[in-house]
C-alpha cells in the first residue's frame, strides 16, 4: 500500500519504481543496525528514503492488525508537526508491503535537507561556531513545540537537524515514528532534554534559556536538567549492563 502527500500525487508510478529498486539504486546515507537510509532524486528533487526493518512475527501482525506502522507513523505525524508549524523534512510518501501474516517492508520518504548538522555536532565539538546561539535557539524550539503539546519520545542528539539560514539557524525533528500529542507537566518537559546526553555546560544554557521562557527560577531549574540528565545516564548505564550480563548467559 502507497500512500502520497498531496505535492507528490502525479508521481505515484515513479515513487514505486524507487521503493522496488531500494536495494540496488541511491546513495547511501545511513546504514544502521535497523534501518537504512538512501538519498534518491525525482524530478530534480533530493529525496530520503528509510527502509525500516522487518520486525519479528508478533510485531508483523500488530502492525498489520492493531497498530499503525512506524512508516506510517512517520508520514502521519511529520503532516501533524507541520500543521502545527513545527519543521520536520516535508513527507512525501510511505509504503507498506501488508501479508496476511503481518506487514513485511515498509518505506518513509520525506524531502532531503541539504547542508544540514545534527544536535550531536554541538556536543562533540565545543568551539563550534555559534554554539551558545544555537543551544539558546535549540531550547526555544524545544519549549515551542512543548507548547504545541508535542512530547517527542526520541529527542537525541540524532533526531534534530540544525540548518543555517542566513544569520539564524533552522531546526527540524527527524526520526518522528514516536510522539504523543499531549499536556507535558514539568516533570516531562525536563526529562525530554536528558535523552540530549549535552554536557554540563550545555544543560546550563538551556536550562536557564528554558527557565525563561517558562518563568521559572533560574538556578533551580538548571539543578533539574542536571539531575534529569544524571538519572538518564545512569538508567542507560543499568541497562547496558544487565543486557551484557544476558547476552553472556546466553
Amino acid at each position: 500500500m502507497l500512500k502520497v502527500s498531496g505535492k507528490y500525487a502525479d508521481f505515484e508510478r515513479q515513487l514505486l519504481q524507487i521503493i522496488r529498486n531500494f536495494d540496488s539504486e541511491g546513495q547511501l546515507l545511513v546504514r544502521g543496525k535497523r534501518n537504512t537510509i538512501k538519498i534518491i532524486e525525482l524530478a530534480g528533487q533530493p529525496l530520503n528514503i528509510k527502509s525500516f526493518q522487518v520486525p519479528h512475527f508478533i510485531n508483523r501482525l500488530a502492525y498489520r492488525y492493531i497498530r499503525k506502522s512506524k512508516a506510517r507513523r512517520s508520514f502521519e505525524f511529520a503532516e501533524k508537526l507541520l500543521n502545527l508549524e513545527i519543521p520536520t523534512p516535508a513527507p512525501v510518501a510511505f509504503f507498506e508491503e501488508r501479508k496476511l501474516l503481518g506487514l513485511k517492508r515498509s518505506f518513509y520518504i520525506s524531502e532531503h535537507l541539504s547542508n544540514a548538522f545534527t544536535f550531536r555536532h554541538l556536543i562533540e565539538d565545543k568551539k563550534f561556531p555559534d554554539r551558545v546561539k544555537i543551544l539558546v535557539n535549540f531550547t526555544r524550539f524545544t519549549h515551542h513545540m512543548h507548547e504545541k503539546r508535542v512530547w517527542f519520545l526520541d529527542h537525541s542528539p540524532g533526531n534534530t537537524l540544525i540548518q543555517k539560514s542566513g544569520d539564524d539557524y533552522k531546526f527540524y525533528l527527524v526520526d518522528i515514528n514516536r510522539m504523543r500529542f499531549e499536556e507535558l507537566s514539568t516533570e516531562k518537559r525536563i526529562d525530554n532534554f536528558a535523552r540530549l546526553s549535552a554536557d554540563r555546560e550545555m544543560l546550563e544554557i538551556m536550562g536557564a534559556q528554558y527557565a525563561r521562557l517558562c518563568n521559572w527560577p533560574e538556578e533551580p531549574t538548571i539543578e533539574l536538567f542536571i539531575k534529569a540528565d544524571n538519572q538518564f545516564r545512569n538508567s542507560r548505564k543499568r541497562k547496558r549492563k544487565l543486557k551484557r550480563i544476558l547476552t553472556k548467559s546466553d
